[in-house]
């Protein structure tokens, strides 16, 4: 028997068709003050898989957050057919609520075959039986942040996280823009690899773009810092499984002009590049007495 929070992902990842390209999704309220940006760009990917011959995989994906979702409203996905050639098929899809365009997104399948191959090797880091699991946040503690933040630090989610170098969001020290955090799904789920590709999509948005507030010693949960996700991109190199352990390795290269770019490389606990990813987020710190 599945546990519920992962049925409630893989029926919210699965959307309902209303007619040819056109579907709808609904939100989720996880702690977030807007809708979780992983969650449209899962659906979305989830929308254009169901447009493409079941023989082609997506291989890459761009997409742009356009505005902030509304938790408390559907979703609309309108996939357009670009091109569907000999090898490789090409959808843009349209996330809408309230007759406006929150989110694009333009992604590439392709029938597999053949070629040339070689990938970096995966950082030598513990493997995640070797790491604790995160613990729970003393209430005093979670008593220093809003009651919203509160439910997304405390709230059971789908994924089960373990950071090879933990850090303390409510007091952040200065290190190093980089991180490598073990992953995989709470559930054991079948063997559908649409699906695990959608829910790796929803779940790269997690500690991507906050690998860019390292060297600076704040965090998303201080009431000064402003941070949104402006774009991500993804691209899916070789097959893997949600359920089973994956590390996810971040870097943030530069962060200028109130906005910040990190890259991500998610690997099978074999060494086994499956994944990329790239993200730009703004970041703001406002000055006290400014907000």
């Amino acid at each position: 028997m599945t546990q519920p929070i992962v049925s409630e992902l893989i029926d919210l990842l699965q959307l309902e068709r209303l007619e040819v390209n056109l579907f709808r999704g609904a939100s989720r309220d996880i702690g977030t003050k807007y809708v979780f940006g992983g969650q449209v760009l899962g659906q979305a990917l989830s929308a254009a898989q169901q447009t493409v011959p079941r023989e082609r995989v997506v291989h890459s994906l761009h997409g742009y957050f356009l505005r902030a979702g509304d938790i408390n409203a559907p979703i609309i996905y309108q996939v357009e057919v670009s091109r569907d050639g000999k090898s490789f098929s090409t959808r843009r899809v349209s996330a809408i609520q309230h007759g406006q365009l929150i989110f694009g997104l333009a992604a590439s399948f392709q029938e597999p075959e053949p070629g040339v191959e070689h990938q970096l090797s995966m950082p030598d880091v513990p493997k995640p039986e070797d790491l604790e699991a995160p613990g729970e946040i003393a209430a005093d503690r979670l008593e220093q942040v809003p009651a919203k933040l509160q439910r997304w630090l405390t709230r059971k989610g789908p994924f089960e996280f373990r950071h090879v170098y933990p850090r303390d969001e409510l007091k952040p020290p200065k290190r190093p823009p980089h991180q490598h955090v073990w992953l995989k799904l709470v559930d054991r789920i079948g063997d559908d690899a649409d699906l695990h590709r959608a829910m790796l999509a929803y779940c790269s948005d997690f500690h991507l773009i906050g690998t860019t507030t390292f060297p600076h010693g704040i965090s998303y949960l201080q009431d000064n810092v402003m941070m949104a996700s402006l774009d991500h991109a993804m691209w899916f190199h070789r097959p893997f499984r949600i359920d089973e352990w994956l590390l996810y390795s971040c870097d943030s290269p530069s962060a200028q002009g109130a906005r910040g770019l990190a890259r991500g490389s998610l690997y099978t606990r074999d060494g086994v590049l499956v994944a990329s990813t790239a993200q730009e987020g703004l970041i703001r710190v406002v000055e006290d007495g400014a907000h």
